[in-house]
């Protein structure tokens, strides 16, 4: 019985500490890992690390790279000369010059034949042969044959397929769900895209194609109705998802709708915040913003610096952070403002997360932090 108790308190453990976010800090050539409360999970003690993902975490001792779980067991012995991050219990690892991938085991499994491999994400990786690409799922089932000359990184279960210069839409089944007849087309959210046909720009709502007299048009998204939209003269505007101005385009610049504001600035030059109507609800007076997040602050730069507004317009954190790590990868998105109630910043060339307070969440201040993933 004892032994019982003992082992369901392990695998409860393992699953709290599998479940659990944790952000990758640096301070000075070490990596380590913090959890949401602002304790340490692993101590900075290795040279390069990733993010854990399925619970395992890449990380190089000099020579090669291994993985550890979030007790800090190495799990899979270094033995690599590159190692990727997991996904739905696969990573790529490259030894030898072979790239190949493996199970939690760190033993190899066999994929469909690829000319390349690729990362799987959220369960479904690229195949490629030859010019063509088409899908397989991490059970190792082909889902698209390789027949298409492009496909795009699948979001929110789509994505665009090419074949040619004809443009259209699958799901992850590989049923078409914008047959391939368009010169571009934008992400599929919510059953609408933006998209050009013979020349035209308009939306697509539910297979139909609605004309809309604009030159550009951005991607709709899930936390918003609406998207920016140009008109000839350059000037912004927003678009509902059947394509009627919702907003007439008299913006320099704007941002997407969050929360139910968004920034906009009429001369590029100072921005406030706009409801769906286009009015400033938060007077012009920003050098740069950025979206509400869901805890009612915003990002805003009112000086060098940038601090966090309330939706009154009140600055309630002070401007004196950076919030975007140069060292990160460029093309790789980095989030802003607050998330879940923390927020990434820097100051003096150091960083932290902050609460809705401004309160640092770690008592050191560190070369560089993660956002937190699980």
């Amino acid at each position: 019985m004892k032994k019982l108790v003992l082992l369901i308190s392990a695998v409860l453990l393992l699953n709290t500490l599998s479940a659990q976010k944790t952000s990758r800090i640096r301070i000075g050539s070490e990596f380590g890992f913090i959890k949401e409360d602002g304790s340490y999970l692993i101590k900075p003690q290795y040279l390069k690390a990733g993010d854990f993902s399925n619970g395992l975490a890449a990380v190089f001792d000099g020579e090669k790279w291994g993985y550890i779980d979030k007790q800090n067991n190495l799990v899979i012995d270094y033995q690599f000369e590159r190692a990727k991050a997991f996904d739905s219990d696969i990573a790529i690892v490259s030894k030898i010059g072979k790239w190949y991938y493996i199970n939690k085991k760190g033993d190899e499994i066999k994929m469909p034949y690829s000319d390349k491999l690729f990362d799987f994400h959220n369960g479904i990786a690229f195949i490629k042969i030859d010019d063509l690409t088409g899908l397989i799922n991490s059970k190792g089932e082909v889902i698209v044959k390789p027949t298409y000359n492009k496909i795009k990184k699948i979001k929110n279960g789509f994505a665009k397929v090419a074949i040619g210069k004809s443009w259209g839409v699958i799901d992850i089944t590989g049923k078409e769900i914008v047959p391939l007849e368009y010169q571009s087309i934008g992400n599929f959210v919510d059953g609408v895209a933006y998209a050009k046909k013979d020349g035209v720009l308009g939306i697509i709502n539910n297979g139909k194609f609605i004309d809309v007299e604009a030159a550009k048009i951005w991607d709709f998204t899930k936390n918003s109705p609406y998207a920016r939209a140009t008109n000839k003269s350059k000037k912004i505007g927003f678009i509902d998802k059947n394509g009627k101005w919702i907003i007439e385009p008299k913006f320099k610049k704007a941002r997407n709708f969050k929360n139910g504001l968004a920034p906009a600035s009429e001369n590029g030059k100072v921005w406030g915040y706009i409801d769906n109507t286009g009015k400033f609800v938060i007077e012009p007076q920003f050098r740069d913003a950025s979206p509400f997040s869901k805890d009612g602050l915003a990002p805003v730069k009112l000086s060098k610096f940038w601090g966090f507004v309330d939706k009154t317009g009140n600055l309630v954190i002070k401007d004196k952070y950076i919030i975007t790590q140069k060292s990160f990868n460029v093309f790789k998105k980095q989030q802003k403002g607050f998330v879940n109630g923390l927020a990434k910043v820097g100051l003096n060339k150091k960083w932290n997360f902050i609460n809705t307070k401004g309160e640092p969440l770690l008592k050191e201040w560190v070369d560089s932090v993660k956002d937190f993933t699980k």
